[in-house]
This record gives C-alpha cells, structure tokens and sequence, in this order.
C-alpha cells in the first residue's frame, strides 16, 4: 500500500476548533476521493473523538475511525499554523491533524501505521519542519521518505 501519496497533505488547515478542522481535511483532501460515504465516515471520526480526545501531545492529533467504506488505509495530514483547540492531552494547541480511515479488517496495518508516525514525530526537529511547509508534495515526499526509512509498511 502506498502511503502520503499525492492528495494526502492539506498544508494551510484554517478551522480552529476540532470539528470543523476535521470537517475540513476530510472535505479537502483529495485522498479522501476514496471513501464510498464521507459524511457516515466523518459522523464516525467525531462520535470517536466524542468518547476520548485523540490529541496525544506535542501538537499531534491522529483522529481515525473504522469504515466498510474503504478496503484500504487511507491518511492525510492537516497542518494548521495557528493551531486547533483540540483537546489534547498537555492542553496546547494541536497543529498536525492525521485522519486515519481504517478499513474494519485493518487494525494491524492501522497500528503499523501510527506506530512509524509516533516514532517519527517524537522528533522536536522533525515536527517544527512539518509544521512550516507549505508544498504539500514536499511534505508527502518527506513523510514517504521517513516512514520508508524506518521500514513501515502496511
């Protein structure tokens, strides 16, 4: 499976509250062409974020949801500048929106997934560069080339 290829990077997210910021990557980014039902998936994202934030900290959020809509994983990345309310974890500002759409057999591949991203993103460095760009392929390129370093496959 191909992963943070084009279409998978919104780099300038306006919302600043959680939902609307996620309404708005899965709006905008066109990797979410895919997905049979966009609204049912994002009624899912929210109702899940609902029960517990998944702002983890450090400015990092990985929203996600499970659908019979897709038969693959499905990500992008919304990079807010001015940050989002999120919820998170330390309290601050969430600045790098994933939303992970999971097909219901994929957990596995899921967990893969966010693993390489955790291990990635723990990088200070790593994440004040993400948060700047402002070419989106450049920064698909980045998270392939990253990912593919530490030899994630899903």
């Amino acid at each position: 499976m191909q992963i943070f290829y084009e279409g998978s990077v919104i780099c300038n997210l306006e919302s600043r509250g959680k939902y609307s910021a996620i309404h708005e990557l899965l709006s905008r980014a066109p990797v979410y062409r895919q997905i049979k039902d966009i609204p049912a998936f994002e009624e899912v994202v929210i109702d899940r974020e609902k029960k517990l934030s998944t702002g983890l900290g450090h400015g990092v959020a990985f929203a996600h949801g499970k659908t019979d809509s897709v038969d693959s994983l499905y990500i992008a990345l919304g990079i807010s500048k001015q940050g989002i309310e999120y919820e998170a974890l330390d309290m601050m500002p969430v600045h790098l929106l994933f939303i992970v759409a999971n097909p219901v057999d994929g957990h596995h591949e899921y967990l893969k997934l966010i693993s390489g991203l955790s291990r990635i993103l723990r990088d200070d460095n790593f994440r004040s560069k993400i948060i700047q760009m402002t070419d989106e392929h450049e920064t698909e390129q980045l998270f392939r080339q990253a990912l593919e370093a530490l030899e994630v496959k899903c």
